[in-house]
Parts: C-alpha cells; structure tokens; sequence
C-alpha cells in the first residue's frame, strides 16, 4: 500500500465509520463512508488514493487529487502561517509546502509550480516550490529525438517556455517556435526536438521532420475546409498572423501543406482563398 499514490485494494468489512480496504501484504486503511460507493460488496476490488488526512491517519478516498507523489502539479496557495503555506490540491487536508521548500514567501492566491514527495523523517506528503533540484535531466534514459511526450508549462523565460516533460524531464520550448497561444499552467502534446551533452532539452510543438509535419497540418487544414463547407480564405499570400490565428500553424508550413494537397488534386487555388475538390 503506498502513500500518496493510487492503490487497487479490496474490501475487506464494513464499520460504523466506512468500509476497511487490504492489500495482499495484510495492511488496511479505512475508506470513510461519505467515499464509500452505493453498490460496494465485500471482496470487491476498488481504486482509492491513500494519504494522511487531518489527524495524520493514513486514510483512503476516492476524490480526485491534482497531484500524485513524484509528480510536479502548478496548485493555489490557499492558506499561510508561521510555519509553512498549503495548498489546494482537491482533498480535504491541504497540501503543505513548509519555509525551507519555498523559493520566496508564498501569498495566499498566488498559482505555483510544486513536486509532491514524501518526508523520509516525518513519513508525511510534503510539497515543494524548490522544483529544480526534482528534475531527473542527468539521467536520461527513456528519451531520444523526435519521441512524443507530455509537457506542463510552468515558467516564461527570455527564451521562450520552461516545460515539465512526463514529471521528470525540465524542457525548453523556444519563443521563436511557438505559433499558436501558450499560456503558463498549459498541458499539451509535445516533441523532443534535441537532448544535449550537458542534458538540457529542446523540445517542439510540432512533430519533427517534414513529411510528419505536413501530414498533421495538412489534416488541419482539411478538418478546417470540412467544418467551413469547404470554403477557407486562406491564401500563400495571407498575413502569417490570420495563418496563426485560424490553424495554429507557421506561414511557411501552411505553404509547404497546401502546396502537397493541390498537387493531390484535394484542394483547389482561388484568389479569394482554397476550396475543396469534391
């Protein structure tokens, strides 16, 4: 049974204050019963996050936590003291990030960027804002150029955006390559463009290589004539922003698509804009 995570256990008997769940090693944890599903029966098999609650008991429940240990999560800060801030991560004991896990004095209502790890000493869950020294960036293992992953953006840079790649990797996806609206707090599909000697990563929007490239912005565009009964007003000579804003793609890259359909016979050339070849 682990802390801070989500566990497959069965019930094992019914109390006056909830229902006891084991695991195959004999522990149990009580799962109280405003958690308790209607149609539960004994023996049955269910999936509960265990935590600490208020008391500090370890307890079960079936809400749904924004964070899980070993993972980065952005969360509200929703209370401070003398000791520490917490934050709201969807169950009912706050999450607690104390002084020596924060870069600066948390503010109640400020968003941060946090790793959920657990207190060897204390046993207990405990966040942290300090977020860098989590990141596995000196040993990769499990990524190589051009594999698809999933990034949280978290910090705007000079650059462009800081990213966190499948809650391990700190990424860099750079300004100069970004055509559609990215917003700190955003999750999204992304692609590893480089991973260098000293471990930090590039990382894309866009699938690299050309053919993927135009295979996906060339289903764009089609999934666009589709839903405008066929019609976009759309030319190479259109302004890149109106390329941005309707696609989310480059200029050069809607060229390089519409170029591949017209010559496939999909897609008819207008002055006004394309059209589709029925």
């Amino acid at each position: 049974m682990e802390v801070g995570k989500y566990n497959v256990l069965t019930v094992l008997r019914a109390t006056s204050v909830g229902i006891y769940l084991g695991d195959n090693e004999g522990n149990d944890v009580l799962l109280p019963h405003k958690y308790v599903p209607e149609e539960i029966e004994m023996g049955q098999e269910i999936n509960v996050f265990v935590y600490r609650d208020s008391e500090d008991r370890i307890i079960a429940t079936t809400l749904q936590p924004a964070i899980q240990l070993n993972q980065f999560a952005i969360l509200e800060v929703v209370a401070t003291s003398s000791i520490g801030a917490f934050l709201d991560w969807g169950l009912e004991k706050d999450l607690f990030v104390p002084f020596k896990e924060q870069n600066h004095k948390l503010q109640t209502g400020q968003w941060v960027p946090v790793f959920l790890y657990l207190d060897e000493e204390t046993d207990r869950l405990v966040a942290s804002a300090k977020i860098n020294k989590f990141f596995q960036n000196d040993q990769i293992s499990d990524l190589e150029p051009q594999q698809k992953v999933e990034v949280l953006v978290y910090e705007k840079t000079d650059l462009g955006y800081n990213v966190i790649i499948d809650n391990k990797y700190k990424g860099l996806i750079y300004e100069n390559e970004i055509f559609r609206r990215l917003a700190w707090g955003d999750q999204t599909t992304a692609y590893i463009k480089n991973i260098r000697e000293d471990g930090k990563i590039d990382v894309s929007l866009q699938p690299l290589g050309f053919l993927q490239a135009r295979d996906e912005n060339t289903q764009i565009i089609l999934d666009k004539l589709s839903q405008n009964g066929g019609k976009l007003g759309l030319t190479d000579h259109s302004d890149p922003i109106d390329i941005q804003e309707h696609l989310n793609m480059s200029k050069k890259a809607f060229k390089k698509a519409i170029g591949g359909l017209y010559k496939e016979g999909k897609i008819r050339l207008d002055e006004d804009g394309i059209s589709l070849v029925l």
